[in-house]
């Protein structure tokens, strides 16, 4: 038996759930699009982090420990990718007559969790923390790796829910635009976080 199981599940949880850019575009995309159209950026999330997990496991922790250069390129590349993302939730168009934009996809989204500054640090929290490197690393890579594969699924869709169902009171365009500009300035607030 895992020892931390209970501290894991709560880490968990708390890591996983509270707002950051997956889940922000998550919501904003559930709004938008509905549950459906967002399982690929769904799955991309979950895949993606889950593989991230995988290789902080595998040793990639420690090649972050040795250069940690590395970190401060992946917080200005996310940084980067999160205020493009911000710019286009904030000025897109509302739906007319013209054809339905796609949501962010699989791909997108899977390589985006490599330089996702809050997941990146987070996983190496997990392993640090989590994973007996000397007694028992193989027991407890798994049981890190599928506790949080959940944990990403559930949070992922908890939030693209939330955004579908937010959709019900969007009665005027007005509402949308309101919507899509809180949703940009979530992610400026998540850019402005990885540097406080």
């Amino acid at each position: 038996m895992y020892p931390q199981l209970l501290t894991l599940i709560l880490f968990g949880i708390a890591a996983s759930f509270t707002p950051g850019p997956n889940n922000v575009m998550a919501s904003h995309s559930g709004f938008n699009f509905g549950f459906r159209k967002t399982v690929p950026l769904m799955l991309g999330v979950i895949f993606g982090w889950t593989s991230l997990l995988i290789l902080m496991e595998a040793g990639l922790i420690f090649v972050f420990q040795k250069f940690e250069i590395l970190q401060s390129i992946i917080k200005i590349l996310g940084s980067f990718f999160l205020i493009y993302l911000a710019y286009k939730i904030a000025f897109s168009k509302i739906k007319d007559n013209e054809d339905v934009k796609q949501p962010i996809g699989f791909i997108n989204t899977f390589l985006f969790q490599f330089i996702n500054p809050k997941g990146v640090v987070v996983a190496m929290i997990i392993v640090s923390t989590f994973v007996d490197v000397q007694l028992n690393y193989l027991r407890d890579s798994i049981v890190v790796t599928v506790v949080f594969f959940f944990m990403a699924a559930g949070s992922i869709s908890a939030w693209c829910l939330i955004g579908k169902y937010l959709r019900k009171f969007a009665t005027s365009e007005n509402f949308i635009k309101n919507f899509n500009y809180t949703m940009s300035f979530l992610l400026i607030v998540c850019v402005i976080l990885f540097y406080v």
